[in-house]
């Protein structure tokens, strides 16, 4: 990129929202879409979610990659390093530090509580990720239709969803999307 701020502004975002995401990164995944998409412009949505496609697509610790990918649009190799350390760091911090004190206090009653709490609070974040997800990659009929068909089934059976991301990545292949 040409603004010298933008690595500076990415890990920094990137730091924040991976400070405060319930359930995992993809819970802020919305967020960053609007900050790397429509407040920077540093990719499109179909980038985005060519992006978010290929890091799913790969096994590890996807989220990571994905940020790593962004990380590199911006700003290269350094921007991929930053952007990894940014996403991975914060929470992993934190996370050290809760675990020891959930440890600690393993037995008293509040933590059922707490994670019954959590648990609405993970769904719906992971279901708003997955809708703007949808949002940007629905470019066409063709693939809203995939898409659609895609939850219906998953709603409706308990198919393993690689079939279905077999099946839309032969799709893709073949120019049908």
């Amino acid at each position: 990129m040409s603004d010298p701020s933008a690595p500076i502004a990415l890990t920094a975002h990137l730091a924040l929202v991976s400070s405060i995401s319930f359930g995992g990164f993809p819970t802020v995944l919305p967020d960053v879409r609007n900050f790397v998409v429509s407040t920077h412009a540093w990719m499109t949505n179909r980038e985005f979610a060519d992006l978010f496609a290929i890091a799913q697509s790969i096994p590890g610790p996807n989220m990571i990659l994905m940020m790593s990918f962004v990380g590199w649009k911006v700003w290269g190799f350094p921007g991929a390093v930053a952007s990894a350390f940014a996403t991975l760091g914060p929470p992993c911090t934190m996370y050290f530090g809760a675990y020891r004190i959930w440890y600690r206090f393993r037995d008293t009653s509040w933590q059922r509580i707490v994670h019954l709490g959590l648990v609405p609070v993970v769904m719906g974040l992971v279901i708003a990720s997955g809708v703007v997800m949808a949002r940007a990659a629905d470019t066409s009929w063709r693939a809203v239709a995939v898409t659609t068909a895609a939850a219906a089934i998953m709603l409706a059976t308990r198919l393993n969803p690689i079939w279905l991301i077999l099946v839309g990545g032969a799709l893709g292949a073949l120019g049908l999307l």
